[in-house]
């Protein structure tokens, strides 16, 4: 048993953690409530903890000379790691909870229980900070669980605090379906809130020697039919405001305040050397910049039209003559063929933050565009370009939530303009394009557009699901028909690499027969999972 955490446990936890998640990696990726085939907090989760473990492994105890400690330099190693690891929002946010314990306990001597509980409370912080949206019933809920259960031990007995830590966050994630109705129809616990107390539990396997013993809190086998809800940008603002801005603590407090009185969604992530990510929905941009001119120096400033959203490796330098260049995520041979010929570099889905940091760089600019095309994605993106930025590099995140909205996105380009006056005009055009995806339902759910079986046709628009068919053709030619009704000059078809033959065509003529006035573009995308993904602008 350990009276303090030294950094032999770090270690030791780091890698019984990590074989706890693999252990579970089906379990949490088999959570997922959604009836299409996206359910990956799993597999996230592992690979970002891999990296962690990477990162530890590749320093062998040699300590920096900052008056760190042994400890604490670990600590530092394993959020260093886990951050460019970092794979979807999951990994995001559980590489701000590792950075908010190595912060907090990078300098004490001993790490005793109320430390552990102090590093618990920061780590709650930060998570909450990568996230512009915060939901409860979520990872959120349960790390603040533990946080305040530390906390309310009041205790420096080391054991004591984790455990009570743990027991709490066990708990907590118990009771995520009572927050989050979607988990409660589809009788399961939020994922990312399961694999954290399986760190948790880990801790404090490491520091008492023994299984914590906490209940059970595995999924039940039998799954009912779930209503699915994908988080989406707010309704009352018609706008995402994004800027980096050097400043102090004191004008950041004060930024907050006046951002919560313009709008909503407000997160605010510094990186502990006076340089913040600022974002927030507005409907007047002017007021929102401004505020952040008051409070400092904001840069990189970026706007999207909110209110209209609802595989091969980084290629060689491919910097504009201005010293531009945009790095795009994508999935399907025929996609990345579509991109490289836009003259962007092509990451394959799913990447970590340093996958996307080596594409950045690869590209010699100084000047970059991310279009990650997953809302699971856009937090990876976030995160890598804040790395760039400390490389000297400037990167500016679209928000595309698709490849058609990032076709759209880099067909407005224009080197003649100023970098920042590009990225919004880019973000409009995306934002402009709206996207449907169709698919067959990997489970039983209940949608918006009604009950879905097991291989029923899915067609989804911004995210959500419309249509419910078993015809694959009917139900393409059917959702075009939908976007269309609300106007559109151009539609965008990509065929995945399970679609038939002769889909495309089918869907052209249909479009050419009722729609005679747009246009038509069919690409083969080769892209798994979804036979046809559609673009109208």
């Amino acid at each position: 048993m350990l009276e303090t955490l030294d950094a032999a446990a770090v270690r030791r936890w780091c890698a019984s953690g990590l074989t706890a998640l693999r252990a579970h990696q089906g379990e949490i990726d088999d959570l997922n409530v959604y009836p299409v085939p996206d359910g990956d907090t799993g597999t996230n989760l592992v690979l970002t903890f891999t990296s962690a473990q990477q990162a530890l492994a590749m320093d062998l105890g040699t300590l920096p000379d900052d008056g760190h400690t042994p400890h604490g330099h670990a600590l530092r190693l394993m959020a260093r790691g886990a951050l460019l690891g970092a794979r979807g929002n999951s990994g995001v946010i559980l590489s701000q909870i590792l950075r908010g314990l190595a912060d907090t306990l990078a300098a004490v001597p001993a790490v005793r229980g109320r430390q552990l509980a102090d590093a618990l409370a920061d780590a709650t912080t930060a998570a909450y900070a990568a996230v512009a949206r915060p939901v409860e019933g979520t990872l959120l809920s349960v790390v603040a669980a533990a946080a305040h259960a530390a906390r309310r031990a009041d205790s420096d007995d080391l054991r004591a605090v984790a455990r009570a830590a743990a027991e709490a966050a066990a708990h907590a994630l118990a009771r995520t379906p009572e927050q989050l109705p979607e988990l409660a129809r589809a009788g399961v616990v939020d994922a990312g809130g399961r694999g954290l107390c399986l760190l948790l539990d880990a801790l404090v396997e490491v520091i008492t020697g023994e299984s914590p013993g906490q209940p059970a809190s595995t999924p039940p086998a039998r799954r009912a039919p779930v209503t699915a809800v994908r988080e989406s940008g707010s309704d009352a603002y018609a706008y995402e405001v994004q800027y980096l801005l050097d400043a102090t603590d004191e004008a950041v407090n004060r930024l907050r305040a006046e951002l919560d009185a313009l709008g909503d969604s407000v997160a605010i992530v510094g990186d502990g050397a006076g340089t913040w990510n600022v974002h927030v929905h507005v409907n007047d941009i002017g007021a929102a910049v401004e505020a952040g001119v008051v409070a400092g120096r904001p840069h990189r400033i970026g706007v999207t039209r909110f209110a209209d959203q609802t595989a091969p490796a980084p290629g060689p330098q491919v910097a504009l003559p201005d010293g531009r260049a945009a790095v795009v995520v994508a999935t399907g041979a025929g996609i990345a063929e579509l991109f490289a010929a836009e003259g962007a570099v092509v990451v394959p889905a799913n990447p970590s933050t340093g996958e996307l940091l080596d594409a950045i760089r690869a590209t010699g600019a100084a000047r970059v565009v991310v279009l990650p095309n997953d809302p699971n994605t856009q937090s990876v993106a976030s995160a890598a370009a804040k790395e760039a930025h400390g490389l000297g590099i400037k990167v500016s995140v679209v928000p595309t939530r698709s490849p058609v909205q990032a076709l759209a996105a880099l067909a407005v380009r224009d080197p003649k303009r100023r970098f920042e006056d590009d990225v919004i005009a880019m973000a409009e055009a995306a934002g402009a394009c709206r996207y449907a995806e169709v698919c067959h339902a990997a489970r039983e759910a209940l949608t918006v557009a009604g009950p879905a079986r097991p291989g029923d046709v899915l067609a989804l628009v911004e995210g959500e699901v419309h249509l419910i068919g078993q015809d694959l053709v009917d139900t393409c030619t059917a959702v075009v028909d939908r976007m269309l009704g609300g106007g559109g000059e151009l539609v965008t078809l990509l065929c995945g690499a399970d679609a038939p033959a002769g889909l495309a065509d089918r869907v052209r003529a249909h479009v050419e027969g009722a729609w005679p006035f747009v246009e038509v573009q069919a690409y083969e995308g080769g892209q798994p999972h979804y036979p046809l993904l559609v673009g109208v602008e």
